[in-house]
């Protein structure tokens, strides 16, 4: 039952792929997020496609995609909406004018160049699932992600994330560079005047909610469990590596991220595998290294490899 999933998926990413040349992790991880009903963090250099994965993704899930470019003018009202004075029947009132956020997808483009006021404008819609303006609060249509992306380049006139709100981001995941042999397909496509190919849509809303409930679904053993809160329990406590660790909403990402990766890859349970891959982007953005392990030039990434080698 559960590789007949895998048979979606895998249509899925074919039907993606007449778009999105490589970038096989990157659409995997997209669409766990999306089955564990969370937001990611994408981060890359200018130019890798983040913002087309995230556009194409959407058109072949059949979702509503809406995008906001993060500047430091952009006010919150940009992204919640606003009410606006309309006139019927002679008589003048206040009727809300909805934002972009008001979608299934939304892409918050360069995040990092909006002011806190506005980043925090995503928190609601984030976490509740809802936005309130003034006294009335509106719900948002399910389901419903945020994608952030932003350039781990140009930090200059930049507003780093607060912790409170990268916290929210289920995955933290790294766009790195084609292979050359990808590079010259993405070259053939589009250095040429042919038209783009059509993409059809794969699933529908009510079939995305069914596989976020069966991800939930997806059994793990008690000692893989427990193996994932060892390891969030060991970013509190290696104090020779990380100052600061990662709370319990890092153990429940780490456990719902694996069954959705599970569930992808076509398995009937959550292997060990799952969960040492999905600690990476799970971890990455949730802990804070020392000075001494940065004095070394160790990276986040680098302090999760240790301690998956540390806990067993």
């Amino acid at each position: 039952m559960v590789k007949n999933y895998k048979v979606v998926f895998d249509t899925v990413f074919k039907e993606v792929n007449k778009v999105i040349i490589g970038q096989n992790e990157l659409l995997e991880q997209i669409m766990m997020a999306i089955l564990c009903d969370s937001n990611a963090l994408l981060e890359g250099y200018p130019g890798l496609a983040k913002t087309l994965a995230v556009r194409t993704l959407s058109e072949v899930l059949d979702l509503k995609f809406s995008r906001i470019q993060n500047t430091p003018d952009l006010m919150p009202s940009d992204i919640t909406g606003t009410p606006i004075i309309t006139e019927r029947s002679g008589k003048r009132e206040f009727k809300f004018q909805p934002g972009p956020i008001f979608a299934n997808i939304v892409l918050a483009d360069e995040i990092n160049r909006a002011t806190p006021k506005s980043q925090s404008a995503l928190l609601e819609a984030m976490q509740e699932k809802q936005v309130t303006v003034g006294t009335e609060t509106y719900k948002l249509d399910l389901p419903f992600f945020v994608l952030a992306t932003q350039n781990p380049i140009e930090q200059e006139g930049t507003y780093p994330l607060p912790e409170a709100q990268s916290d929210r981001f289920l995955l933290k995941i790294r766009v790195g560079y084609p292979s050359p042999e990808d590079e010259t397909k993405i070259v053939d496509i589009y250095a040429n005047p042919l038209s783009q190919p059509k993409l059809k849509k794969m699933l529908s809303k009510q079939q995305l909610i069914h596989l976020q409930q069966i991800a939930r679904q997806m059994p793990i053993a008690n000692d893989v469990k427990k193996r994932v809160i060892n390891i969030v329990h060991a970013t509190r406590t290696k104090k020779e590596l990380i100052q600061y660790g990662a709370s319990p909403r890092a153990s429940i990402g780490l456990i719902l991220a694996a069954k959705a990766r599970a569930l992808i890859r076509g398995r009937n349970h959550v292997s060990t595998e799952d969960i040492e891959t999905m600690a990476y982007p799970v971890l990455r953005h949730r802990i804070i290294l020392n000075f001494d392990a940065e004095r070394k030039g160790m990276t986040t990434d680098d302090a999760v490899a240790e301690l998956l080698k540390q806990v067993k």
